[in-house]
């Protein structure tokens, strides 16, 4: 019997990207002291909108990721709702983000760029 996962995207720009790429693509960099939450999103058309409209103009560049996260884990959180019900995410605080990536089953794929 094989684990169920949940798709996940993330929103990122170009650095969080290299950091994301150094891990072999298979682990989220830990955040910053200003970062206490790690937010995955629950849609790419949510991921989308955030790498293009808030990544490319904070850093010339935005990122899609796609990722599969072990069921168990995430049942230990619920998504939230950050403006509507297209716009879902999970709230990971920032000290379980190790266990998190632990959690991701296969590697981080880029699924769009925006330059």
């Amino acid at each position: 019997m094989s684990e169920e996962t949940v798709t996940l995207w993330r929103p990122v720009g170009p650095e969080e990207l290299e950091l994301i790429r150094r891990s072999g693509m298979r682990a989220f960099p830990p955040r910053l002291p200003e970062q206490p939450i790690f937010y995955p999103v629950t849609t790419e058309d949510y991921a989308i909108k955030i790498a293009r409209d808030w990544n490319v103009p904070a850093s010339g560049s935005g990122f899609v990721t796609r990722f599969e996260v072990a069921r168990t884990y995430l049942d230990a959180y619920a998504p939230q709702d950050a403006g509507g019900r297209d716009h879902r995410e999970y709230w990971i605080p920032a000290e379980a983000l190790d266990d998190f990536n632990a959690a991701i089953r296969g590697p981080i794929e880029i699924t769009h760029r925006f330059p």
